[in-house]
């Protein structure tokens, strides 16, 4: 896999000559997969996974910034585009959203999303063919967030020696109670894969405890009670949640759901997380832009400026 010098952000990208249509039709303007590809990418290592990036980072003295968009919306090629231009611009891990008919744990921008992408033809096949294409390209780790249904309908082991062969490092499932995950955390394990787990602020402490030690790569704190969103603020008990959980775990911990601003990412970091996760509003940006560079401009801004808010 190819470390790509993270200086160099999406206006920075060079065209080379071969250009081709993406993987499916859309009424939108197609932005190739081939067609941006860093200035600067040198071949020299594997990309490392979940710990590793959290443990390097916590020797800088750095919070993670992690995004998440939804896989083929507005187009699998976008997507595509769209992941080196989070790499680029600095992401430490990107979280790419499967597109499932009934995501409970989401809220309506990315609902909305994950049903124009399946609209569009959208597969998990597909999904992993661009993956196997632009992975080699990025310098950061790649966790996939997706519903247990789809892995269950696909069988629990070929779906994980598939991620693997694709270059994924971790895996989300947030409908999966802590019960059921022993055949997942298995499989992970055995494909190499990081299974991270999900807290909230009702989970009850000892559950929580539970939860964190089963969680690899890192544990998700839930901001807020509900589905995802962008929220005006970021509640005050999200640092006592963070402050329990530390006393229970050394493992890195990172926060989501209702992340949006700057000022977010800059009070969860000084509450002591370990990473922060910003999700509907980049999916927001790239699903209704008026055109896909119009969105991957805006998604290069919006990461920018997130990222310079923390340490």
């Amino acid at each position: 896999m190819a470390i790509a010098l993270k200086s160099a952000c999406f206006l920075q990208l060079k065209k080379p000559e071969v250009n081709f249509q993406g993987f499916l039709p859309s009424k939108r303007a197609i932005v190739s997969v081939k067609r941006y590809t860093p200035v600067a990418a040198i071949k020299t290592m594997e990309t490392v996974g979940l710990s590793e990036t959290f443990t390097r980072l916590k020797k800088q003295g750095k919070v993670a910034f992690i995004p998440y968009i939804t896989a083929g919306d507005p187009d699998l090629s976008t997507t595509a585009e769209a992941l080196k231009v989070l790499d680029s611009c600095g992401s430490d891990i990107i979280e790419l959203g499967v597109p499932y008919s009934d995501p409970l744990a989401d809220g309506p921008v990315i609902q909305a999303a994950a049903t124009r992408s399946l609209a569009k033809g959208t597969n998990f096949d597909a999904i992993i063919s661009m993956l196997k294409e632009v992975v080699p390209q990025l310098s950061c780790p790649i966790a996939l967030f997706t519903y247990y249904n789809p892995i269950l309908k696909r069988g629990t082991e070929r779906f994980m020696s598939t991620i693997r062969d694709c270059g994924v490092h971790g895996l989300v499932v947030p409908d999966v109670p802590l019960e059921e995950t022993k055949t997942l955390r298995m499989e992970a394990k055995n494909n190499g894969i990081e299974l991270v787990l999900l807290t909230t602020p009702t989970t009850p402490t000892n559950r929580m405890k539970a939860i964190v030690d089963a969680s690899e790569g890192f544990v998700y704190l839930v901001s807020s009670v509900g589905v995802t969103g962008a929220r005006a603020s970021v509640s005050d008990k999200v640092q006592t949640l963070l402050q329990e959980i530390k006393e229970a775990t050394t493992k890195p911990v990172a926060v989501g759901f209702g992340i949006s601003k700057p000022e977010h990412v800059k009070q969860v970091a000084g509450w002591g997380a370990d990473g922060v996760i910003v999700g509907s509003a980049m999916v927001k940006l790239l699903g209704e832009a008026n055109s896909p560079q119009e969105g991957l401009k805006e998604l290069e801004n919006l990461t920018n400026s997130l990222k310079s808010a923390l340490p």
